[in-house]
């Protein structure tokens, strides 16, 4: 395939919205997965990761969701069906969650080593944004591949 066919074809296909969202259910995991490895590790650099890929995610959050609304009008003409309001008001809590641990983080750089309560708000905030991707995730697969309920 010529770049120029691959060109056309990814201007054609691309899908900014499932790109951006599957950016953040990526990069929130793997911030978990570093925050667990500073725990056990004297070294800076874990915790350093775990700050710029939640910072990388704060920043991606507003391009999913603008461009799950863009979607939402576009290939489902903004219907009002309680599944885009779950994804809405997830999208919400995500952004608080992740903002509020960046904002944690970035006033009380030593947040890990110093411990207290604003050590284990951190933490709470980054694992409570786990659960919140994987519902936008399942909600969104739900909406893709219109998955029935279980019977």
């Amino acid at each position: 395939m010529s770049i120029s066919l691959f060109c056309k074809d990814l201007r054609k296909n691309f899908v900014l919205h499932a790109v951006a969202a599957h950016f953040n259910n990526g990069l929130l995991p793997a911030a978990l997965l570093f925050l667990f490895l500073s725990m056990f590790n004297d070294g800076p650099y874990f915790e350093h990761t775990v700050l710029h890929l939640n910072l990388l995610a704060l920043c991606m959050l507003p391009v999913s969701f603008f461009s799950g609304i863009r979607d939402w009008r576009t290939k489902f003409g903004g219907g009002r069906a309680p599944i885009f309001y779950r994804k809405l008001w997830l999208s919400g809590l995500l952004f608080l969650e992740v903002g509020s641990a960046a904002a944690l983080r970035l006033t009380h750089p030593e947040i890990i080593s110093y411990g207290g309560f604003f050590k284990w708000l951190y933490i709470m905030l980054l694992f409570g944004a786990l659960p919140v991707v994987v519902l936008l995730g399942h909600y969104g697969a739900k909406l893709a591949f219109g998955l029935k309920p279980m019977k």
